[in-house]
């Protein structure tokens, strides 16, 4: 939802996180020193980033706990389809998957409410989960499968007006969500 959205999973999270970064935020030469120091990586997202999924999956085999936003963008009005990527990183790592759901940080756009800030902002840190591996090649569907189901369980974090295209159908909703959170619970308090 925001650019800050980084810097407070980080300071949720009790381990130092990495993440990949749109590369036009890097142009700047003191914003690119800022970024890299706090463990961004760029990204170029307007093609199939082999280096940045080369350093990702490095990250993982370093057991470092990687960031990913996978909708590749932020959004406003629900959850939009994710993309692939975090799907196929997750498959060829077997890292563990931790689902966090924030609400809230629209108001922290620009650096002016970033110093005044307004509303309520809500962190909730889900169950940590892994997908299951799959043999042989992958197609379109079984990877869009995949992300479908991590993405569900992000939006089982949210109240109803995030979830976006991951919003239960009335059928799904009557069966509750598929995963119970640690930490803090939707209705929980906001963070400070």
């Amino acid at each position: 939802q925001s650019n800050f959205d980084p810097a407070l999973l980080s300071t949720s999270i009790p381990r130092r996180t990495v993440f990949l970064a749109k590369r036009d935020a890097f142009k700047p030469p003191i914003v690119s020193w800022f970024l890299r120091s706090y463990g961004a990586f760029p990204l170029d997202r307007g093609r199939a980033d082999i280096r940045a999924y080369r350093w990702a999956l490095d990250q993982l085999e370093r057991d470092q706990a990687l960031v990913l936003f996978p909708e590749g963008t932020r959004t406003s009005g629900g959850m939009r389809r994710a993309l692939t990527g975090v799907a196929r990183l997750a498959l060829r790592s077997q890292a563990p998957l931790l689902p966090v759901g924030i609400t809230g940080t629209e108001p922290l756009q620009g650096v002016v409410r970033l110093f005044k800030p307004t509303g309520e902002i809500r962190m909730n840190i889900g169950s940590v989960f892994s997908i299951p591996s799959i043999d042989g090649s992958l197609s379109k569907e079984v990877l869009g499968s995949l992300t479908d189901m991590i993405m569900q369980r992000v939006a089982a974090l949210l109240p109803p007006s995030y979830q976006g295209v991951y919003r239960p159908k009335p059928r799904e909703a009557a069966a509750g969500p598929p995963v119970s959170g640690h930490g803090v619970e939707n209705g929980g308090p906001p963070l400070p």
